[in-house]
């Protein structure tokens, strides 16, 4: 049972960290029907910006709280990811939207790759440690342990997406945005500038992705270049699970499918007698795409809709 508690925990905080990331997919698809490939790159930028930031801020030897240390680090991630999202959507996207899906499709992937291999030669080819500034404070609960780490994010990534559902929900930006995933030239002619929505969709999704990619680098120590794609690919099957398109979708697909890794993680070793080991748990999150796409395409939430003439 302490087993079990254990797993789950650590389960809600992985998922809380996918569903932050799928959010990101599931929004641009949502309104543009186009996967972005290149959103775990920029979680992973995120996550090198804010260790550089602070390797130098300790680097400068300045009695500095750790805190104010980790905001400003926290705080630099998140422009550049911004700037970054507002960038590929504005350079590699745009020119595309009209062109065939598979042409953007493609494009995403090449901006992937040319963001991976800028990132190895700016920040090298070897892991990158995250500084041990944060305390570790550990509570009991039921025989199992969590930190004050893993508390402040599954806290944090529950205030971030309930700030998100609230914004698309209840504000002006948010029906702009409903407006225009349902048509932009509707949208247009009601006096929305489709461009300028589509534009702070992929703004919003990086910020998202920035926080996430600090929580990972903080969560297991470290970043590597080639962090984003794995990340990518699960947020990306979590966004799949609840529903593409569909906010609720991403957070519930993201939190199921950090309970089904790390419960799956804790009782491999068992169900195959022995065979495989926990480093097998990322053959959960592609066993849940599969049987996701044979038996419910359209995801938990999603519904299914008539294709875009």
């Amino acid at each position: 049972m302490d087993i079990f508690v254990q797993q789950l925990i650590n389960g809600l905080v992985l998922g809380s960290i996918y569903a932050l990331v799928a959010l990101g997919y599931t929004m641009v698809y949502g309104i543009l029907e186009l996967i972005n490939f290149a959103h775990g790159e920029v979680t992973m930028v995120g996550a090198m910006v804010c260790l550089a930031v602070v390797g130098w801020l300790l680097g400068l030897g300045m009695a500095v709280p750790w805190p104010v240390i980790l905001m400003l680090g926290l705080g630099a991630a998140v422009v550049a990811c911004m700037v970054l999202g507002f960038s590929i959507e504005r350079i590699a996207y745009r020119p595309l939207r009209r062109a065939p899906r598979l042409a953007a499709l493609i494009t995403a992937i090449g901006v992937s790759i040319v963001l991976q291999n800028v990132a190895m030669l700016v920040w090298g080819k070897q892991y990158v440690s995250f500084p041990a500034l944060v305390p570790v404070v550990r509570y009991e609960i039921a025989g199992a342990t969590i930190t004050a780490l893993q508390v402040v994010i599954v806290l944090l990534s529950g205030a971030l997406m309930a700030g998100l559902w609230l914004l698309v929900k209840r504000t002006g930006l948010g029906r702009a945005m409903r407006a225009t995933a349902q048509s932009p030239e509707l949208a247009g002619l009601m006096g929305v500038n489709p461009n300028r929505v589509i534009s702070i969709t992929f703004v919003i999704g990086a910020l998202l992705a920035a926080i996430a990619g600090v929580m990972v680098s903080a969560y297991y120590g470290l970043a590597h270049y080639y962090m984003g794609f794995l990340l990518g690919l699960k947020a990306f099957t979590a966004a799949v699970l609840g529903g593409i398109g569909n906010i609720a979708g991403a957070m519930l697909g993201g939190l199921l499918l950090g309970v089904i890794e790390s419960i799956g993680a804790g009782y491999i070793g068992d169900l195959s007698f022995g065979f495989l080991g926990s480093h097998y748990q990322d053959v959960f999150a592609f066993f849940v795409l599969i049987l996701v796409l044979v038996f419910r395409p359209a995801g938990l939430l999603g519904e299914r809709v008539a294709e875009r003439a």
